[in-house]
This record gives structure tokens, C-alpha cells and sequence, in this order.
């Protein structure tokens, strides 16, 4: 007999998946603004995050330079947004992000 874990939330028949912690930099190379790719990571995507710095320079219009973003996805997330990343031409490099707590 198979017994379901209770650790697990199920919401409208999706299995919750156990999310990783992650600093995400993406390099801007002009191809795209940078209000609209943190308006796509939020809106289209369902992506919460933190800007951890920026360093964004305008030039006749266009978004040049790199932003860090604190993300908490799933995997599948994380898979989509990267995926939309390589779509639009995006260099991107990730590094899992591990808090140590203190007793």
C-alpha cells in the first residue's frame, strides 16, 4: 500500500516541487531592455525576485551591461527561464545560492 507524504502540498493536481535558492547574472548586450526582461522574468514567467546589484547603461535606447538576480524556483521554472534566455541571446551564469544558519 502506497501512502501519500504529508511534507508534500498538492495544489490543483501539481505535485510541489522542492525549489533551489539562486543567484542568477545575465549579461544585457542591447538586444533587449532591461524593464523588459524583469517585466517577462515576473509577469510571464511567475518568477519572483530580488535585484542584488545592476549595473545597466542606456545607449540610444538600448540595455547594456549586467544585472544579479535572487531567484527560488523549481526546476521546471528554472528550465523556462533559461530557455527564454538562450531565445533572446542572453549570456547567463548561475551559482546555487546556500544560507548557513546559526544555533
Amino acid at each position: 500500500m502506497i501512502t501519500p507524504n504529508p511534507s508534500l502540498q498538492v495544489l490543483n493536481g501539481k505535485i510541489n516541487l522542492p525549489k533551489k535558492e539562486l543567484i542568477l547574472e545575465i549579461e544585457l548586450n542591447g538586444k533587449m531592455k532591461f524593464e523588459q526582461l524583469m517585466n517577462t522574468i515576473y509577469n510571464q514567467l511567475g518568477i519572483c525576485h530580488k535585484v542584488l546589484s545592476a549595473n545597466v547603461e542606456y545607449v540610444n535606447g538600448r540595455s547594456f551591461g549586467s544585472v544579479q538576480l535572487y531567484i527560488n524556483v523549481s526546476s521546471e521554472d528554472y528550465d523556462a527561464l533559461e530557455m527564454y534566455l538562450n531565445k533572446n541571446k542572453l549570456l547567463s551564469t548561475t551559482v546555487e545560492y546556500i544560507c548557513r544558519k546559526y544555533l
